[in-house]
């Protein structure tokens, strides 16, 4: 794949990921009754929302393999710590650990800035919650593909195990997929939080493998 051609991905998936934030807050968009929002392509989201309702053992679930994430994600960084530490110099640290503090660096950055620019609010108010807050795009959703996704790609790296590789291989699949289906189902988020989620961690973790391949 040449220079040109592997950015492709994250090009197309960064353009889609507007388009579907410019068509939520201009098609369909209507009130949602819960604290005085609106949400845009109101048919669909309403549609999907009303199919699913709300599963809060999904919510609990996805918290877990939210904390998950974050602890592999310690993992990760402590790492990059130790060889700091060891070889006394940020250039000498793996470049690979490097760009992957880079990801999860924006992919933060990205979380506050939405948290800011709201795009829509939840579906619902959560208990003991003075109102109710931005949901677009599923922090958890992005959380749980980029983390276990950029694992998944340096994985080979660490690991020499064969048997211990393609089983910590499957867990992070196995946890992404979880969390993504567990959300959805939950019914804390609308369908396009879900799809924006997705739709921004391919643009990332693209973007990252593109990276780490230069």
């Amino acid at each position: 794949m040449n220079k040109k051609t592997k950015y492709i991905l994250p090009a197309v998936s960064f353009l889609l990921f507007i388009i579907l934030i410019v068509l939520l807050k201009t098609v369909s968009v209507e009130k949602t009754g819960v604290g005085n929002t609106s949400i845009g392509l109101y048919g669909l989201n309403a549609a999907v929302k009303e199919f699913i309702g709300m599963n809060f053992t999904w919510y609990k679930i996805t918290e877990i393999t939210g904390v998950i994430a974050l602890a592999a994600a310690g993992i990760f960084a402590l790492l990059g710590i130790i060889e700091l530490i060891k070889r006394k110099s940020l250039l000498k640290v793996d470049s690979e650990i490097l760009t992957l503090g880079g990801l999860y660096i924006l992919t933060a950055s990205l979380y506050f800035f939405f948290e800011n620019f709201v795009v829509n609010y939840r579906p619902y108010i959560e208990k003991g919650a003075a109102a109710v807050e931005p949901s677009f795009p599923s922090s958890h959703t992005v959380l749980a593909l980029v983390i276990f996704g950029s694992i998944f790609m340096l994985l080979s790296k660490y690991v020499k195990s064969k048997p211990l590789l393609y089983t910590i291989k499957a867990l992070c699949a196995a946890l992404a997929v979880i969390t993504v289906v567990g959300r959805f189902l939950s019914g804390v988020h609308w369908f396009t939080d879900i799809l924006g989620g997705i739709i921004l961690s391919v643009c990332l973790l693209s973007f990252f493998a593109a990276f780490i391949k230069e």
